[in-house]
């Protein structure tokens, strides 16, 4: 990790209406570091996303990505959205599915270029996917499909990897499978990952920003049963203790 940031918020502030989302939001998140936004649903973690993205702007304060704004860095990001719009019949290959992240700046699809079709080869090799990319995405299991939707956020040569609720309606072997994964990117990549759900914390996960229209930034190991309280009130929640204990 190193000491550049990749993503900054500084007294942000963001409101739908009269209605408050965010309220002085400051954080860091610096570049090459395992990240997680955590918090209950409504809590202002969309919101975020979008702000980091640049698909809004906040109303005071300022984020920037890369020291630059969100618009102009955005081509830097490898998103991964919790619903990708993606009709599981439809007959596409996998490798349809991910050259779609090369589209942009005068292509259409169908018109790829030889470094269009090597980025998602070099995705797909990365995500251990290479035998796959002719099969139909309508034939693969939950967790070979979340694999196709993170190499389609590489295939766009990103600096930092955001991916929303990525291990939402998988079984718990997949989501261990998906951090280990995830932590190798990591070697290379910025990862920040958005979820409603503290069970999924994993012990690769370094920083995590807590939300609830405010934020305060904790270490992993810091996610403990009283802050959860703190965070998600009454509602039932798992939390899971990834650290390192002596025998």
């Amino acid at each position: 990790m190193t000491n550049r940031n990749a993503i900054r918020f500084d007294r942000v502030n963001f409101a739908y209406g009269v209605a408050p989302v965010l309220e002085n939001v400051s954080f860091t998140i610096a570049e090459r570091e395992f990240a997680a936004i955590i918090g209950p649903n409504g809590g202002g973690k969309t919101t975020m996303l979008k702000l980091i993205l640049g698909l809004i702007e906040p109303q005071t304060g300022f984020v920037r990505v890369f020291g630059r704004t969100p618009v102009v860095a955005r081509r830097r990001i490898g998103f991964m959205p919790q619903h990708p719009g993606l009709d599981t019949q439809f007959p596409v290959t996998v490798m349809d599915v991910v050259l779609l992240a090369r589209l942009g700046g005068g292509h259409r699809i169908g018109r790829y270029s030889g470094a269009d079709r090597a980025a998602a080869a070099q995705a797909l090799e990365d995500l251990g996917l290479a035998a796959m990319g002719n099969r139909s995405y309508s034939k693969l299991s939950s967790g070979q499909r979340q694999r196709v939707l993170i190499a389609r956020a590489l295939a766009s040569d990103p600096e930092i990897l955001l991916l929303d609720e990525p291990t939402a309606n998988l079984d718990p072997f997949v989501q261990d499978d998906l951090y280990e994964l995830l932590h190798r990117l990591n070697e290379k990549l910025t990862v920040l990952v958005v979820s409603h759900d503290v069970g999924f914390v994993s012990k690769y996960v370094e920083k995590v920003v807590c939300v609830n229209r405010r934020v305060v930034l904790h270490p992993a190991s810091a996610v403990k049963g009283e802050l959860v309280s703190m965070l998600y009130g009454d509602m039932e929640m798992r939390v899971v203790d990834h650290g390192h204990h002596s025998d």
